[in-house]
């Protein structure tokens, strides 16, 4: 298998049966060690297959609209595309990804809290009418802008509980929503519907009973207006745990019921990102520096009694590259050491840093180690989210590569759901897997 960075024409491992991600993930360490050691993600796009069909046993009401600032990967969304999920795009580059793909317009919602004006345009040029707007100069501004736009008012809910209280906040107030009405109305743009977004961190079910009421206040409120309403976008939101999804759908299921019933022409969407990729892709790093520090002077200098080293670990890869996102939140992986060590090795107190030497590059603040040697490889898991951006171009750290990897019966499950290679998927080039590693089977890091 061979992994493809920009290129369309990427390959998909088949692995047979008795291969695993962790048998994928050795032969790429193996490779990656005699070739320089970069740092490489693996993507089991069957896990992305499994989300959809839990999606679809769950929530079957709701459509999705994936959220594709959140991993735009060419394999991801050609499979999406294929799944018959709908696009959430915020940008021109985006959209066009997404048209690209053969999928219709009316299948992709243009959700930028703040569009520049060529952007609302190019939507216009090719048909993306759905989109979401928030104020009076939004509206203005897709009212000069694009004839045809069927707008969707953005309110705000009552998630400040969230633990997001340093987080920009989109959304108007209820009170606000008859003043935006009144403008759609002088500005002849078209309202068709309302969308709320639930951060992933809210604990509290109740924000969706608020929304969910709040929302039927400005359908019934724009139907005053003579506004036709037809769409609800409950905004995303969705860890990946069809534990949440069912607690969600627990919670708002018989409020749809009483508030937008099935035959009231009501369309329910949402805007699933991380839910879908998240747990799809694992990214392998290595461990590039390493300084011996006093156990206590360690962080932020809090005494633990020991006398034992701490260790600071320097990793190829940062928050100016994969880790982008532990900028703003916590980091949802814990590392796991690739080499094989003895179950009564000492571990020792250690902390884990990006290569750009810089305060903010600190990827785990404080955590259990055995003594690892520059060379050496770590393991992060549910790295599939927000990770796969173009890197800063500090130091000229290379883009990691990406290897996609499917087994034999999540494909056969697609085929078995309609879905094959010579449909959408136009891209995907399938080739058996030549990896033939055992358990047993280990590398040296130091070569």
């Amino acid at each position: 298998m061979k992994g493809f960075i920009d290129d369309a024409n990427y390959s998909v491992g088949l692995l047979d049966e008795g291969t695993n991600l962790g048998n994928v993930i050795d032969n790429y360490v193996y490779e990656h060690t005699l070739t320089g050691k970069n740092a490489f993600f693996v993507g089991d796009l069957g896990k992305i297959v499994k989300k959809h069909s839990q999606w679809q046993n769950v929530v079957a009401q709701i459509k999705p609209f994936y959220t594709v600032k959140c991993n735009s990967t060419p394999a991801v969304l050609e499979i999406l595309a294929a799944l018959g999920t709908g696009f959430a795009c915020s940008s021109k580059t985006e959209m066009a990804l997404v048209q690209e793909l053969g999928v219709s317009p009316e299948n992709i919602i243009y959700i930028s809290p703040c569009k520049q004006v060529s952007q609302i345009k190019y939507a216009a040029k090719i048909g993306v009418n759905i989109m979401t707007c928030d104020n009076e100069v939004e509206l203005k501004k897709i009212a000069r802008n694009h004839p045809n736009a069927k707008v969707l008012v953005h309110i705000a809910t009552e998630d400040n509980i969230g633990g997001e209280e340093g987080n920009m906040k989109f959304g108007t107030t209820l009170k606000n929503c008859r003043h935006l009405l009144e403008c759609a109305k002088e500005l002849d743009v078209q309202i068709i519907g309302v969308k709320f977004h639930v951060s992933s961190t809210c604990k509290e079910s109740q924000v969706y009973v608020h929304a969910l009421s709040d929302a039927r206040c400005v359908f019934d409120m724009a139907g005053e207006f003579g506004f036709t309403m037809n769409m609800l976008d409950i905004g995303g939101g969705f860890t990946g745990s069809e534990f949440q999804l069912e607690e969600v759908n627990h919670v708002i299921s018989p409020l749809l019921d009483v508030y937008f019933p099935e035959g009231s022409g009501i369309k329910i969407i949402s805007e699933p990102g991380s839910y879908y990729v998240s747990s799809a892709f694992t990214l392998a790093v290595n461990i590039i520096a390493k300084k011996v520090v006093e156990n206590d002077k360690f962080s932020s200098g809090e005494k633990t009694g020991s006398d034992e080293p701490a260790f600071m670990y320097y990793m190829n890869d940062g928050v100016y590259g994969s880790f982008a996102s532990k900028l703003s939140e916590d980091l949802n992986t814990i590392p796991e050491v690739h080499k094989k060590y003895k179950e009564d090795e000492p571990l020792f107190t250690s902390s884990l840093w990006g290569p750009s030497c810089d305060e903010l590059d600190q990827i785990v603040e404080n955590c259990l180690l055995p003594e690892l040697n520059v060379g050496d490889w770590l393991i992060f898991d549910n790295m599939g989210a927000d990770s796969l951006h173009e890197p800063s171009a500090f130091n000229d750290f290379q883009r990691p590569a990406i290897y996609y990897m499917m087994s034999f019966n999540d494909w056969y499950e697609m085929q078995d759901a309609g879905i094959t290679s010579d449909t959408m998927m136009k891209n995907f080039f399938f080739v058996p897997s030549c990896i033939q590693l055992s358990q047993e089977d280990g590398f040296s890091s130091e070569a």
